[in-house]
């Protein structure tokens, strides 16, 4: 997966400004927190029309946003809630930049975008309850075609090349695919129709 990459090459960039951050003694979830707080302020320049520099905040927010792990970890301050405080926010954070470009799209009465968008929403978000409805089974489940790294990184790439309604056609259907990759990786495991 890219986010198997992506996670590999950050490091660089994320341990020295974890350590940096370190040095101020702000908490991980605080920096969760302001990341989603980033967030709604990209939104705001999306439902205003402005997708290029709406793609170029969003990898700047998404590189700080990623940081509050490797500084819980750096600190030895992880935790469970931290863990689920990320989860939710990181759901709340893309709902968030959908919502920017709806409102943009309903301003300018454009129905297909307004149906992908919702479409998308919806397969991001099954995405992800799959992963925890499945771990919550107690089947670890992290496969799947679009990750959330997938997905945010092809929304930046339609914003910054100004070629949205083609990416939000892939992430229509390519995030509800991968929530049903997900169902059929879990009946697979748990040995479904036969009662597992």
């Amino acid at each position: 997966m890219l986010s198997e990459i992506a996670r590999k090459y950050s490091r660089s960039f994320l341990e020295p400004l974890a350590r940096f951050i370190s040095t101020t003694g702000v908490s991980p979830n605080f920096i969760t927190i302001i990341g989603f707080v980033l967030m709604v302020g990209v939104a705001f320049v999306l439902a205003q029309g402005y997708f290029l520099w709406g793609g170029i905040l969003i990898t700047g927010v998404a590189l700080f946003d990623a940081v509050d792990g490797t500084l819980a970890r750096m600190m030895g301050r992880t935790s469970r809630f931290g863990a689920f405080l990320d989860s939710t926010l990181d759901r709340f954070s893309e709902a968030v930049i959908f919502l920017g470009l709806f409102i943009h799209y309903m301003g300018q009465n454009q129905q297909l975008e307004l149906i992908l968008i919702y479409a998308t929403v919806v397969g991001s978000l099954m995405v992800s309850y799959a992963r925890a409805r499945a771990e919550g089974i107690g089947v670890p489940l992290k496969d799947g075609l679009f990750t959330r790294f997938e997905r945010v990184f092809l929304l930046v790439v339609g914003l910054i090349f100004n070629q949205l309604t083609l990416i939000l056609w892939l992430l229509a259907i390519f995030s509800n695919f991968t929530a049903i990759q997900r169902m059929y990786l879990v009946w697979r495991i748990t040995g479904g129709e036969e009662g597992g």
